[in-house]
């Protein structure tokens, strides 16, 4: 008798080999017939989805709508809406199925509705459109200068700068608020910093987003960003017909231009003093643009794209991190306490820390992760295997199937995390993780960068950037809650997890 496919799997992964457990897939497939299909899988209605959506008010929660299907249907079910068909994952050990079978070329997610503006632009697809090997060839010209520790240890000065900007903007909210110490949505003063940081990192240029009065075409990117991805969960919902009759088509594709003219325009204005540097005799310094642009593996419409894209998903991870770790800082003096002795044991009389520096601060790491746990930065994550035939579970998928990778409802999961709800970074401590007890977990339960060969690209930035600014906050501030308001601050779903209000906080200055 030939073991079942979850046994199998585990038989496999011992054996080193995904190869293997393919191959035996589409064997198990042709001589056992007890694998189920998707139609066998259980999952709610169109109406029923709706309902939870618009009456029951989960349509800026679904990370919540995670739990309360699982709890009906079980830890994988089917799901529809619009154009989508959904199978969607909800535990460590099917992620990692998952996972092991996407294949080389693996596909996030379709975005139809991106592909169409490209199209209807006539621009390159770049890293969320583009699939197979054109999306590897522009993925593998992206990576060393980003996720190589050596390469991005080169931006340390660079972030350092932009920190040193958000410091002298918290002083300025705290003069300017009528006790002297408050600054109302922390978040939004976060987005700028994040803003400014990754562009100065991709463009090579500074934007002005923390300076008092914005510069116009600053104003305009911020706000692009914003709206396309407000608008790019509201267009993949309507059939095209209705696009004649809603605006929203309209504003999505305003979105993109604004954000596609300003990034051509900023890159453009590198290239020329490239050249102008080149004609002079000079040499050329520079780092991640100057590096794209120099590469022969790359065409400049598709850095255009891919530039612009790394924007994308390098703000928000950086803002909406900080703010939920300053949110449950300010709530818990007791973890506070902890992290700013720590910051100070390594970095004394604020010196600012250097990336050697962050080894000695595990606890520093602990309070970061921690919070992407609680708050990951996308709640779901998704997988469009196009080579393979997939089985999880019991049930088998033809090729292209689409995956929806449930991380939050799985980084919440009571019998992975102890006390689950609760802001714990001791968690992550290298002592409490290889002692055995409450404290461990399965690897895939906690995966907020994404994992193989379509994690984050930015990861390493974004680390960087978070363990810096939130260091340098530690050693110049005390944050407390405003006033007496200790409300729960809930999280709701933008595409991204972002808080549901503002998060207002007391910057107390340290002697």
């Amino acid at each position: 008798m030939s073991p079942s496919p979850p046994r199998l799997f585990a038989l496999c992964r011992r054996g080193g080999s995904v190869g293997l457990w393919t191959r035996t897939l589409v064997q198990t497939r042709a001589e056992a017939t007890k694998l189920k299909t998707i139609d066998d899988l259980p999952g709610p209605t169109l109406s029923k989805t709706l309902f939870w959506l618009f009456v029951k008010g989960y349509a800026d929660k679904s990370h919540l709508l995670q739990g309360v299907q699982k709890n009906l249907y079980g830890p994988i079910w089917r799901s529809k809406f619009g154009q989508f068909d959904l199978v969607n994952v909800a535990s460590p050990e099917l992620i990692a199925q998952v996972i092991y079978q996407e294949g080389r070329y693996p596909v996030r997610a379709e975005l139809p509705h991106w592909k169409e503006y490209r199209d209807l632009r006539g621009q390159a697809y770049g890293l969320h459109v583009d699939k197979g090997q054109e999306w590897y060839r522009i993925r593998s010209a992206l990576n060393p200068k980003m996720l190589k520790l050596q390469e991005v240890s080169a931006y340390a000065p660079i972030i350092h700068q932009v920190v040193e900007d958000l410091l002298k903007r918290i002083e300025f909210l705290r003069a300017r608020s009528p006790d002297g110490v408050s600054v109302s949505d922390v978040t939004a003063e976060l987005y700028k910093f994040g803003f400014e940081g990754i562009s100065y990192i991709l463009f090579e240029t500074r934007l002005g987003c923390l300076q008092e009065d914005l510069p116009k075409d600053t104003e305009r990117f911020i706000a692009a960003v914003n709206d396309m991805l407000t608008l790019s969960e509201i267009v993949v919902i309507f059939p095209r017909w209705t696009r004649r009759i809603l605006p929203f088509w309209k504003r999505f594709v305003q979105a993109w231009d604004n954000l596609y003219d300003i990034a051509q325009k900023l890159i453009d204005s590198r290239l020329a003093d490239i050249q102008t540097q080149t004609e002079r005799g000079e040499l050329t310094e520079g780092l991640y643009l100057t590096y794209l642009l120099s590469s022969d593996k790359i065409t400049r419409s598709e850095i255009y794209i891919s530039v612009t894209e790394l924007l994308l998903g390098g703000v928000d991870t950086t803002s909406n991190t900080l703010s939920w770790a300053l949110y449950h800082l300010a709530r818990d003096p007791r973890v506070q306490d902890r992290l700013y002795r720590e910051i100070n044991a390594v970095c004394a009389d604020r010196r600012k820390p250097s990336v050697d520096d962050l080894q000695a601060m595990p606890y520093l790491k602990a309070v970061i992760k921690e919070t992407l746990r609680l708050y990951p930065v996308v709640p779901g994550n998704g997988r469009f295997v196009t080579e393979n035939e997939v089985v999880v579970d019991n049930y088998w998928f033809p090729k292209k199937t689409q995956f929806h990778l449930c991380h939050y409802v799985v980084s919440h999961d009571h019998t992975q995390f102890a006390r689950a709800d609760e802001f714990m970074p001791e968690r992550w401590l290298r002592a409490a993780r290889v002692t055995p007890g409450p404290f461990r977990h399965h690897p895939y339960s906690f995966i907020p960068f994404g994992v193989g060969v379509r994690g984050c690209v930015g990861k390493r930035v974004a680390e960087m950037e978070m363990y810096f600014a939130l260091c340098r906050l530690m050693q110049h501030f005390e944050v407390r809650p405003r006033g007496d308001d200790c409300a729960t601050i809930q999280a709701k779903t933008r595409t991204l997890l972002i808080p549901a209000k503002p998060i207002d906080l007391r910057f107390l200055q340290r002697a």
